[in-house]
């Protein structure tokens, strides 16, 4: 007995071990490349950032031989950072091609450069509709530099107005100048999904600080990119800075001022807001929506039948939840449409915010076929919702259909008419007795 209680012990133990292991999966591992862990230090206001809101964060260097992302099929983390830019290979087992599988796989990545940035970046930028300048370039902007910039006019002050306009990515509107130093890029035009969430002003420039102009620059200005995002179709998020600086500890307590005479000085950049913001969105803390329960049913019911007739009157109903601050809440919105589709939409209704769901009433399509209630939302800053339900929709039974149909009348009245008239035709044929001929 004594062995049995000790086993049975040991059974519940592995059970509840096995039951958190896929919290402890999900608890936000991070993994940060450095070029030195000096970056550590010079950075420590945003990784003390990330840490209060709670990931686990595993420092290493991006040429450290015991790099992995993926063991034995599975992801060792739920996301990347990496702040080495100069890197020439990665260590381990990572490279471009496990990085780009890490996205495919749903991964978020983080990528901050500079103007040392290596291949392995640049190749990474490809593989994602970014293409960064070559080496030793930067962003060269003469009229928007800021005083402290040592003359090569390459220490940029962006104004708030070039940030993408969608709260959920780039947060609340704080109008501070953001300070900026490294290369430039430029989206892939083909790429729908790119985002262009900070660009440089009309008078910016991508090219090297130290030679004349002797060719076209790779990116002029607001073609030039300093931050670009990227949502892929998989929902899984990817944001590139072309600047390490962007998200030190300097800049995100520097004053700035634009050099041009008259220039309001202010005395906190807006690169900290910023980048919260920017790492909240990437790391899928923002923007993050899913499907909750759906139900149909013809009205005055409550359960749905096993096939719809044609003409009913229906209501849909689903609820539609968002992710704040670690919690799902009822998601507001005023354009959430409906569809309901066979192989083209027949029914496309705006759905309305009734209590915690979302519904709309509306008469089938008197059409039958295999139909589906589809709701595709997909909005900017938002991951992709999708919803689809299949029902069947039968023509009328023949104890359906009316007796007698109004637009009929006039065919009936013929009918009876014609009836009327052979009989009043027989009556008189059959009473009516010729005259006999007088010899």
């Amino acid at each position: 007995p004594a062995f049995s209680i000790f086993l049975s012990i040991n059974v519940l133990v592995l059970l509840s071990l096995v039951s958190m292991f896929p919290c402890v999966l999900a608890d936000g591992k991070t993994l940060v490349l450095l070029d030195n862990l000096n970056i550590r230090d010079t950075h420590s206001m945003f990784f003390r950032s990330l840490a209060d809101r709670g990931f686990d964060l595993t420092f290493k260097t991006a040429d450290d031989p015991s790099l992995s992302l993926i063991k034995y099929g599975q992801f060792l983390y739920d996301h990347l950072i990496i702040f080495s830019p100069s890197v020439e290979d990665f260590g381990g087992n990572i490279n471009v091609e496990t990085i780009t599988s890490f996205i495919d796989g749903g991964g978020n990545v983080l990528v901050a450069a500079s103007s040392d940035i290596g291949d392995p970046l640049r190749e990474l930028g490809s593989e994602c509709g970014i293409e960064f300048d070559e080496e030793k370039t930067a962003v060269i902007d003469h009229h928007n530099y800021d005083v402290s910039d040592p003359g090569e006019h390459t220490l940029i002050v962006a104004d708030p107005e070039n940030l993408l306009k969608a709260p959920t990515i780039v947060g609340k509107p704080t109008h501070k100048p953001i300070l900026f130093k490294g290369v430039g890029m430029v989206a892939d035009p083909d790429n729908p999904l790119v985002l262009d969430i900070l660009t440089g002003s009309s008078t910016s420039y991508s090219f090297f600080p130290d030679r004349p102009i002797s060719q076209y620059p790779h990116a002029v200005g607001k073609n030039t990119l300093l931050i670009a995002g990227l949502q892929a179709r998989n929902n899984a998020r990817v944001v590139f800075s072309g600047s390490l600086d962007f998200f030190s500890d300097t800049f995100f307590n520097s004053a700035v001022q634009k050099a041009t005479p008259g220039s309001q000085r202010h005395d906190q950049t807006g690169n900290l807001e910023l980048a919260e913001a920017l790492s909240r969105w990437v790391f899928k803390e923002a923007g993050v929506l899913r499907v909750g329960a759906v139900t149909h049913h013809p009205v005055g019911e409550t359960t749905p039948p096993a096939a719809y007739t044609i003409t009913d009157l229906v209501e849909y109903s689903i609820v539609i939840e968002m992710l704040s601050e670690g919690q799902w809440v009822p998601f507001d919105g005023d354009d959430i449409q409906l569809e309901f589709v066979r192989i083209d939409p027949f029914v496309r209704t705006y759905l309305k915010k009734n209590g915690g769901k979302y519904s709309v009433q509306f008469k089938l399509p008197d059409v039958y076929g295999v139909f589906q209630f589809k709701v595709d939302y997909n909005r900017l800053g938002y991951t992709h919702l999708y919803s689809s339900t299949q029902v069947s929709v039968r023509p009328l039974q023949h104890t359906q259909y009316e007796r007698f149909i109004p637009s009929a009348f006039p065919y009936y009245a013929s009918v009876f008419s014609m009836m009327g008239g052979l009989f009043v035709f027989s009556i008189v044929f059959l009473h009516m007795k010729e005259k006999e001929k007088s010899d």
